[in-house]
């Protein structure tokens, strides 16, 4: 059973009523959660409300083969029977203004996934059914089979809008959302805030899903799950694998450090790997292990923090000087340069990172190896995306050049269209990878964490 939860654009409620969803129906059997895009931060409400690591969906990243792959693989690792993935912006929003890659309706048609479509009815009633007309008309490859309306005023508003699309777009409507307040997150630079620095989160899950209950026909949304028809049998292979001896790999997760696609420690598993997680924060040092690994976050919020645990950017300090592997993405990056915003960080490389009030990089990236290095070989092409506030300040002036292992093919990456800044055996960059789009990612880090 599977179901594509799409809006027809950003800003339409996709994520409190998909989360709502997800929610209630977890309550009465195993809910895998899915989200459309390289996004970190929606999954983490997924995941508090199911108990599932929620998983991402990319056409960027992923071949139809490997979209559903990942699919499947999320399903049978949480013994769930049913896929709920919420989608990205509005259903047909991708990288181009014609094409289907990265956006959700390209994974609704890999998955042969049914759509149920979240309209923002606010003021709309015969133009509800001109919005769902025109989002069926578009692709009829796409199976829009329900609608649920957001920010209805009240019973006569939904009723009215309900019947206008039913008979004008012949589209079931399943739902309407009432206008709430407490139907509302907060917001931050990244989008959501992350769910891990709500502590009252879960009482807002459990509003979202009781609202769910109260105002969508669940059971009308398991039929269209279960009326879906069958999904193409031909599947991909997800990343390489092949590293035989086993590893540890120190991985940062903290409230600081939380932007991992599961799949990424899923391959470190794969190649033999044990995750040792630890906080850069809270911990006097690194772990016993033999790389370290350094994912996205809000280094820069916590900068006096981690400037202050003295004992932790020693101990990494001497990991890098013993030549040992260590891998860092965006906030990663940042905590192994010189400074962010003034406060010492592990000074790995000699370099400040500063935040800046306009975006630095928000982009997919296709990135090109022109260096031999602990993730990639030399002229491997992979995929990611980039997207932060901070830049690293290279003075060209400086006598100390820096060595890059990337070349940003798409994409902007630290400066001059290079990334990947190397020293020893440590690579940071900007670029977020996903194992399916870098799929050498993991077993080049666990051979080198073992080689050396």
């Amino acid at each position: 059973m599977r179901i594509v939860l799409a809006g027809t654009g950003s800003a339409v409620g996709k994520t409190t009523i998909s989360t709502g969803i997800m929610k209630a129906l977890s309550e009465e059997t195993k809910v895998q959660p899915f989200k459309v895009g390289p996004d970190y931060i929606d999954p983490t409400y997924h995941t508090l409300a199911t108990g599932n690591r929620s998983r991402n969906l990319d056409s960027f990243f992923m071949s139809e083969g490997q979209i559903r792959e990942a699919f499947e693989r999320a399903l049978t690792i949480t013994g769930s029977k049913m896929g709920i993935i919420e989608g990205v912006r509005g259903l047909y929003e991708g990288i181009s203004p014609t094409g289907d890659v990265g956006n959700t309706a390209s994974i609704a048609k890999a998955l042969n996934a049914p759509v149920v479509l979240i309209l923002n009815a606010r003021s709309l009633v015969k133009s509800a059914a001109a919005v769902v007309l025109g989002f069926k008309t578009l692709d009829p490859q796409v199976k829009i089979e329900g609608v649920i309306l957001n920010q209805v005023k009240n019973r006569r508003h939904y009723l009215k809008a309900k019947e206008a699309v039913e008979k004008l777009a012949k589209t079931e409507v399943i739902g309407g959302i009432p206008r709430s307040d407490s139907l509302t997150v907060e917001q931050r630079h990244l989008g959501l805030v992350p769910a891990v620095e709500r502590e009252n989160l879960l009482g807002f899950i459990d509003k979202w899903g009781q609202v769910v209950q109260e105002n969508i026909d669940l059971d009308a949304l398991q039929d269209i799950m279960k009326n879906a028809g069958k999904s193409s049998p031909d599947r991909e292979v997800l990343w390489e694998t092949g590293n035989n001896k086993k590893v540890k790999i120190g991985v940062a997760l903290d409230e600081i450090f939380t932007f991992y696609y599961q799949e990424n420690l899923d391959a470190l598993e794969d190649n033999n790997a044990q995750i040792v997680p630890f906080s850069p924060y809270h911990h006097e040092e690194i772990p016993d292990v033999d790389a370290l690994y350094f994912g996205g976050g809000y280094p820069e919020i916590f900068s006096k923090e981690l400037e202050n645990n003295i004992s932790m950017r020693k101990s990494i300090k001497q990991f890098y000087l013993d030549e040992r592997p260590i891998y860092g993405e965006c906030g990663g990056l940042m905590y192994l340069t010189n400074s962010i915003n003034d406060h010492k960080m592990c000074e790995i490389f000699p370099y400040p990172s500063v935040m800046t009030d306009k975006v630095q990089g928000l982009s997919y990236v296709i990135s090109q190896a022109h260096e031999d290095n602990i993730i990639s070989k030399k002229g491997d092409i992979f995929r990611g995306h980039e997207f932060h506030y901070s830049k690293v300040k290279i003075d060209s002036n400086s006598q100390t050049k820096p060595e890059f292992a990337f070349k940003i093919l798409r994409g902007r990456g630290i400066t001059d269209a290079k990334d990947g800044i190397m020293s020893k055996n440590t690579v940071a960059s900007y670029v977020h990878t996903h194992a399916a789009a870098c799929p050498g990612f993991a077993a080049n880090l666990t051979r080198n964490a073992w080689e050396i």
